[in-house]
């Protein structure tokens, strides 16, 4: 699959329900059918750019509920697994999804600073227990974190690991046609070695098709020790086995939940198409042969939710 045409796709599939990005103050709350709050807010980041994000909760006056907080992929952003954000919030549970800065479908300008994503992604997590006006909903003990792709090396890079990114030249000299080496090729990782931000906050990770999973080893890992749900897309065309998913089911330091999906590619992790999102964006909505990413979704959103309320 070439870069080009899928960055074109995440832009469309993530630009055909945009809207302009707000204003800090106070955020808008909408109730959508399925009966959830779902408000668009904009977290302060320092001196940097601040960070869109988007919550789902529950209704009404409510209090002692998990936090999920929403890695999505290269290109993407907050709204990219809205259904799973929903079901989780119908379960009981404050869901707040990110758009990574540099990394979304406007900008790309930091796509491979792999470094920036975990520290955004705590940042999130600070200002929802601290900042958010319904912080008194959520218990702090209870934070879950879920990745996909590039969420996925975020999450579990927040939960403790440090990747061995000294491995990527090996790795995309063999391996050059591969998504993320031609992602590299194009906008190069920075020699220094990266301060990586973790969480202790997180007490559990669900993780899917993680990107550069070929840079975690036992050692690497060993301290995320947090339950992991880990998914694989048993097709995927983007981060082929076994380089991706096996190196992070085997290094784990305790044994996750693993779900292989046999017959899925990797955007079927993916919130399901409309048909006019379809037309727009068929790399990354095309059906996968013999595969129903509808129907998947219903028991994957029943999965992570089962998961997170058994964890949290």
């Amino acid at each position: 699959m070439s870069l080009l045409p899928l960055i074109a796709a995440l832009a469309a599939l993530s630009s055909a329900a945009s809207e302009p990005v707000p204003s800090p103050g106070p955020p808008p709350m909408t109730r959508p059918a399925d009966g959830t709050v779902f408000s668009r807010l904009v977290v302060p980041d320092g001196d940097g750019p601040a960070i869109e994000a988007g919550v789902w909760s529950p209704p009404g006056p409510v209090s002692g509920l998990p936090l999920v907080v929403i890695s999505h992929g290269n290109g993407g952003d907050f709204r990219s697994h809205e259904d799973t954000a929903q079901a989780l919030a119908r379960a009981g549970f404050v869901v707040a999804a990110l758009t990574h800065t540099g990394d979304n479908w406007r900008d790309q300008s930091r796509a491979t600073d792999v470094a920036a994503r975990p520290r955004q992604l705590s940042v999130l997590i600070e200002y929802m227990l601290t900042g958010w006006e319904g912080r008194a909903a959520i218990d702090p003990e209870r934070v879950g974190a879920f990745g996909f792709s590039a969420g996925g090396f975020t999450v579990l890079t927040a939960a403790g690991g440090e990747a061995d990114l000294s491995r990527i030249a090996e790795h995309c000299r063999a391996h050059p046609g591969f998504y993320d080496c031609r992602l590299i090729a194009a906008r190069p990782v920075g020699p220094e070695t990266p301060r990586w931000t973790h969480d202790p906050r997180i007490k559990a990770v669900v993780v899917a098709a993680p990107a550069l999973g070929f840079a975690f080893t036992r050692e690497r890992l060993a301290a995320a020790k947090q339950p992991v749900q880990l998914w694989q897309a048993g097709s995927d065309e983007v981060l082929p086995a076994p380089w991706y998913v096996e190196p992070v089911r085997d290094a784990l330091p305790t044994k996750p939940e693993f779900h292989r999906v046999e017959g899925a590619g990797h955007f079927d992790f993916l919130r399901p198409c409309t048909p006019q999102l379809a037309a727009a964006a068929p790399a990354i909505c095309a059906p996968t042969p013999g595969f129903d990413r509808a129907a998947f979704h219903l028991r994957f959103n029943d999965e992570v939710v089962r998961f997170l309320k058994d964890r949290l």
